[in-house]
């Protein structure tokens, strides 16, 4: 007997999922059918995939996702993906956004030829975009960056004893290890706080 799932990714914990949840219930799918990830769309390293794809899904059933960027962002394993579940697997897909993406459908020679131009060029768009989000993502930090905003958990501050020591272990009284034991801190903790203190001594 033939079953339909949905599949549902988000990309972080907080964003919300309720929009393709409650547009493959309208669907008519068992909610114990419908199988979500929230987890980043880079590859297909994801638990509920997984146990979807290779544990649930059989020959003659049915696999319903929102927009084919739902699937994934990464453009050569969003094909491999779709020829592993229609081709190997013999499971139709129906793209929600995309009706020309529905094997279920479009059985015919013109039919497969178009969704798969389609395909092609949506899995394009989907991983470009998430390389764009990436390249703005790393643009505003280091333009935040040269702002001075500095991203993380403040350092804690220096120990009291911290200018004493340091002088003794730059005079060669002391070893570093011996430095780093009475500052209360590892050894490459030590060395990296000494080399901004010195920087700062500096200016």
């Amino acid at each position: 007997m033939r079953k339909t799932y949905g599949y549902v990714r988000v990309s972080s914990q907080d964003q919300n999922e309720a929009r393709q949840y409650l547009e493959l219930l309208d669907m008519g799918i068992d909610k114990k059918y419908i199988y979500m990830d929230k987890l980043s769309g880079k590859d297909f390293n994801r638990p509920a995939y997984h146990k979807l794809v290779y544990k649930k899904l059989k020959q003659g059933d049915l696999l319903v996702v929102k927009s084919i960027d739902r699937l994934g962002r990464n453009y050569n394993e969003i094909l491999q993906e779709w020829k592993y579940i229609t081709k190997d697997k013999k499971v139709d897909i129906k793209i929600l956004d995309m009706p020309l993406l529905d094997t279920d459908q479009k059985k015919d020679l013109i039919g497969t030829l178009i969704g798969d131009i389609v395909l092609q060029l949506l899995s394009f768009v989907a991983e470009n975009e998430r390389v764009n989000i990436h390249q703005r993502q790393a643009e505003g930090i280091a333009a935040a960056k040269a702002k001075g905003i500095r991203f993380g958990r403040p350092p804690k501050p220096l120990p009291e004893n911290f200018h004493s020591v340091y002088q003794r272990w730059k005079m060669g009284e002391i070893t570093g290890t011996a430095a780093a034991k009475e500052c209360g801190m590892p050894l490459a903790t030590f060395r990296y706080r000494a080399e901004i203190y010195e920087k700062a001594t500096l200016l």
